[in-house]
């Protein structure tokens, strides 16, 4: 279930996750509107946002710890991450359109979304701590549902 403890980990993982979101404040795509985002989702989506920031910081099984097979779910993770990262600088040298911003990445849809809650999935595996895995499944339905909604309003 975990062990108490400030994770390093889960904070260079929040702020690859924050800095780019700041970003991205003033970069906006060009007719971005949040006003018809489905309500379930957004609930979902902040909910999970809160249980997922507190959960990745208070558990310190995401730190490092002697190489083991274990090890291999971190890596993906950071992978994952770092193609994130690699996401967002796309975006920012894009012409910044909500096709530009709900767009795919390496084959993974809507890959601003989806990167990150699939990231920090492993990192709960890696962490062998279930709390953080119920907390991304709780994100993604709302986060990666709502970008969905926002690419099919743009795909017609």
């Amino acid at each position: 279930m975990g062990h108490l403890g400030f994770s390093y980990i889960g904070l260079i993982f929040l702020l690859m996750l924050t800095i780019p979101n700041l970003l991205w404040i003033r970069h906006q795509p060009q007719g971005y509107d949040f006003r018809s985002e489905n309500k379930v989702l957004l609930f979902f989506e902040r909910i999970g946002q809160v249980l997922v920031t507190c959960t990745a910081l208070i558990f310190s099984d995401f730190n490092l710890r002697p190489w083991s097979l274990w090890t291999l779910w971190l890596i993906a993770a950071v992978i994952l991450m770092l193609m994130y990262e690699v996401w967002w600088f796309r975006y920012f040298r894009s012409q910044k359109t909500l096709r530009d911003f709900y767009s795919s990445f390496c084959g993974v849809p809507v890959a601003g979304a989806t990167l990150p809650v699939m990231a920090f999935f492993l990192l709960g595996i890696y962490g062998k701590v279930a709390w953080l895995l119920i907390a991304v499944v709780v994100l993604g339905i709302g986060h990666i549902g709502i970008h969905l909604q926002h690419r099919k309003e743009i795909n017609g």
